[in-house]
């Protein structure tokens, strides 16, 4: 299985590795700066640096069939092969945003009361589902996200068994999809003081990083189904 080293560090931009396998345009590597598509976040895009200086573009990053974490490389099968030394670089511009923007969904998951039911991280823009009745006000709610923005809390991951997990129900926020379990140990996200919550993606290390953001839009998609839309308020027009 590849290394996530974004898993313990979602600030590094590079790394040295391996190719371990090639598969048409699929890429493994035996370490990787790359997130992989999962939790409503995009995978990471970049480049494969190769020894010669030449650069392949990763066009995205997936989870194969095994749960590993595979580069889509256009043509990698002509250019690489196992054994090869490189440079994994991801687009940090694009994977900040994510980053910041994925932060800001969890303090909107904090605000509003109800399951989630589904979401989307974008670059600039994102959106969660609820299980609600009566929506929020879009004025009061874009007030309150930004309080904890500006109040710069710390965001910081954490492990729990599985049983401790089954044993706090009520941290999975989340109505269609469960945590992954099995593995002996789950990822939690905590927003000091906010937000505590299984999640793999990649954060920003405190709210402030986030900067001012704006609700767009309210929506119902059904009976209790509410969607909230959010995007960095510089961008929101």
């Amino acid at each position: 299985m590849t290394e996530e080293l974004f898993r313990q560090d979602a600030y590094l931009r590079q790394c040295d590795a391996t190719v371990v396998a090639v598969d048409g345009d699929g890429v493994w590597l035996d370490r990787t700066v790359f997130y992989p598509s999962g939790g409503g976040q995009p995978g990471d895009t970049g480049v494969l640096r190769l020894s010669s200086g030449r650069e392949l573009e990763i066009s995205d990053t997936r989870k194969d069939q095994a749960g590993d974490v595979m580069h889509v490389v256009p043509g990698a099968s002509a250019a690489v092969r196992p054994g090869d030394a490189v440079v994994a670089e991801i687009d940090w511009r694009r994977r900040h945003r994510h980053m910041r923007m994925h932060s800001c969904l969890h303090l909107l998951c904090a605000l509003v009361p109800g399951g989630v039911t589904g979401g989307s991280v974008g670059d600039g823009k994102g959106r969660l589902d609820f299980d609600l009745e009566t929506p929020p006000d879009k004025d009061e709610l874009t007030a309150a996200i930004n309080r904890l923005i500006a109040e710069d809390r710390a965001l910081r991951a954490r492990w729990v068994t599985d049983d401790e997990l089954a044993a706090r129900p009520e941290l999975v926020r989340t109505m269609s999809v469960k945590p992954p379990m099995g593995t002996g140990r789950v990822r939690l996200m905590e927003v000091e003081g906010v937000d505590l919550q299984p999640c793999g993606g990649t954060h920003v290390a405190a709210t402030g990083e986030i900067g001012p953001v704006a609700i767009t839009k309210i929506e119902s998609k059904g009976k209790r189904n509410r969607r909230i839309a959010v995007a960095f308020a510089d961008e929101a027009g």
